[in-house]
């Protein structure tokens, strides 16, 4: 069994957000699957079971994502007994659980998989860590980091959280878009997925 996160934020306003591109990846995947989304609301999530893998997007907004997949991961078993997940701290997820997600350290168009990390900064894959109790899990972090200096934050992220809170709720040019969604499509293709 496999669980496949992508991290944003629900509602039309953030859609194309550079900080929904956990989501854009889940949802580009499902197209080119022809996979369908179901909402259950007792998680509020939207999740596709697909064969042995659940692909999941918390409709809880960023920063509480771990409360809706400590919930849906705890409620449905699909962790080994052995773990016991929620008393056991920095359990071995790294096989079953995979994270997506925008990463600011990380150029456009590039990405990076990590796994028994911190979340340097990010506060969705911190949430994940503290409702779960470990960092031991697979990250696909894909980078929105963009050098044109209009563009980004004076200074980044860990000087300066206010700027890259609103740079990362803004919207992809139509240029961002396309390099996106062609690196996700790479990382379908190499069926990192």
């Amino acid at each position: 069994m496999r669980i496949i996160i992508g991290l944003g934020n629900p509602g039309e306003k953030y859609n194309n957000t550079r900080h929904n591109v956990g989501f854009m990846a889940l949802d580009l995947f499902a197209e080119k699957k022809n996979l369908a989304w179901s909402f259950d609301k007792k998680f509020n999530i939207n999740f596709i079971k697909n064969n042995n893998t659940f692909f999941i997007k918390p409709l809880t907004f960023m920063n509480n994502s771990g409360q809706a997949i400590a919930l849906f991961m705890n409620y449905y078993k699909l962790l080994p007994k052995k773990l016991n997940l929620i008393k056991e701290k920095n359990a071995n997820l790294s096989q079953i659980l995979t994270v997506i997600h925008d990463d600011l350290d990380i150029e456009l168009g590039k990405f990076k998989i990590s796994a028994n990390s911190r979340s340097a900064g990010h506060k969705g894959v911190q949430s994940i860590i503290d409702h779960l109790k470990t960092k031991n899990f697979k990250r696909i972090r894909i980078g929105i980091k963009n050098n044109k200096p209009e563009q980004m934050p004076t200074d980044l992220p860990r000087q300066n959280t206010m700027e890259a809170g609103k740079y990362v709720l803004q919207k992809f040019s139509k240029e961002e878009m396309e390099i996106i969604n062609n690196l996700i499509s790479e990382i379908i293709n190499t069926k990192i997925l």
